[in-house]
């Protein structure tokens, strides 16, 4: 569900009409909704209160949207932060969310980041090879610290999902494969300053398969057990994120929060560990939409093209991915004609949807990229010298914009010169 309809005429986010958010801050831009955020959050809090030993922690990975008012939002509903830079983890504390409910992921953390997640006396890191339990050891003794840590396994289990988001196969770059593991809690266990207290897994994103997800969080638990038998004190386990969201309307639905939370119910029943949770996409995804405007269209030889003003710098996905977002106009209207959609990049592969059936637009026309909030302005970049665009955020009737366009100037200014020119 979100809170983007239909409402005399033109689309509106919750009680804005985006047609005139378009006329005030120009195209294209990003918003978000605030109550679409805020009711995901809380399904998924719902669903799964009350599993394993306490209260589990749900921590928003970060890195599906960072924008400040959007971790400011979560944070005031008690989320916490899984991060996997110094960036992220320094945007997740300004937003408010607890240094105590904050988990730092990621296979290639630098020392430095190392440095500001043990300053900042942040809730454990997820180790992911047996050179970073030295590298945080390392730092652990230099800043007379102790710091508990997770050790992230990979399961060698196929999650059934898009190769480039999927990070659980055998050949991974992430985790720790499973049977080292017992070894690398004895070398974690070995360092004054580290406390391996549990374990980790996450294999992939936009899962629509629970198969696999139980597959892993048995073997966690299993490997818990085997912890625990060998002399080390677990208290958490991290069972990832990944739930998928529905871009496509005519593809099935994904599992909902609540068909997530009765599997772990029913694979961690009886666990005396905390569970941890590291949902994303499924927070975000539908909360927000990419608005652009129609520049022209066109006919090739065997094609017709709409050239609207956002381009692949904006939202990276469909190029990347070849991810489908839903495309519409702002205003509907009944006639359709089959259509390839692209930005004004000069890359082939600037294009957003090819051969699609959608509504007949032409220029100036407002659209909308649907599901667009969650790994959509945090992936773009300003490739051809195209300033970064606006993101805003709704709540109710009221509206701000969170980030601002950075304008030409802007961008100019971060260059010098070299001496010699």
């Amino acid at each position: 569900m979100d809170h983007f309809d239909i409402r005399d005429g033109v689309m509106h986010a919750e009680g804005v009409s985006l047609a005139a958010l378009a006329a005030a801050v120009g195209t294209p831009f990003y918003c978000y909704s605030s109550a679409t955020i805020r009711r995901h959050y809380q399904v998924f809090a719902d669903a799964v209160a009350g599993l394993g030993d306490g209260d589990p922690l749900v921590a928003f990975a970060v890195k599906a949207n960072p924008n400040l008012s959007v971790l400011a939002t979560l944070a005031a509903l008690g989320a916490g932060a899984d991060v996997v830079s110094g960036g992220e983890l320094a945007r997740a504390l300004a937003a408010g969310i607890p240094a105590d409910r904050i988990v730092f992921s990621g296979v290639g953390k630098q020392v430095h980041e190392l440095e500001a997640g043990v300053e900042a006396g942040i809730l454990q890191f997820n180790v992911e090879s047996e050179a970073e339990i030295d590298m945080l050891g390392a730092v652990a003794a230099r800043l007379g610290r102790v710091v508990e840590i997770s050790i992230r396994i990979n399961p060698a289990v196929d999650p059934r999902t898009h190769g480039k988001i999927s990070t659980g196969g055998a050949d991974a770059k992430f985790g720790i494969p499973w049977d080292r593991v017992p070894a690398a809690f004895a070398q974690a266990a070995a360092h004054p300053g580290l406390r391996p207290i549990g374990l980790a897994a996450h294999i992939g994103s936009q899962l629509f398969d629970l198969g696999p997800v139980e597959d892993t969080i048995r073997r966690l638990g299993t490997l818990a057990q085997e912890m625990t038998a060998a002399g080390h004190t677990i208290k958490r386990i991290d069972c990832g994120g990944g739930l998928g969201v529905p871009y496509r309307p005519d593809q099935p639905l994904p599992p909902s929060p609540a068909d997530y939370a009765a599997m772990v119910a029913r694979v961690t029943a009886g666990w005396p560990w905390r569970l941890m949770f590291e949902p994303g996409r499924m927070i975000v995804g539908n909360a927000g939409v990419l608005v652009s405007s129609v520049i022209l269209t066109k006919d090739g030889a065997s094609k017709h093209f709409i050239v609207v003003d956002a381009a692949m710098n904006d939202l990276l996905r469909p190029s990347l991915y070849n991810a489908w977002h839903d495309f519409r106009a702002l205003a509907p209207r009944a006639e359709r004609r089959v259509a390839t959609i692209v930005g004004p990049i000069c890359e082939t592969g600037d294009t957003f949807a090819e051969d699609r059936e959608v509504e007949a637009v032409g220029a100036g026309d407002l659209v909308a990229f649907m599901t667009a909030g969650a790994y959509g302005a945090t992936m773009a970049s300003t490739y051809n010298s195209r300033p970064l665009v606006p993101e805003v955020m709704v709540n109710g009737d009221a509206w701000a914009i969170v980030s601002q366009r950075n304008q030409p100037a802007a961008m100019l200014a971060l260059d010098a010169r070299a001496a010699w020119l």
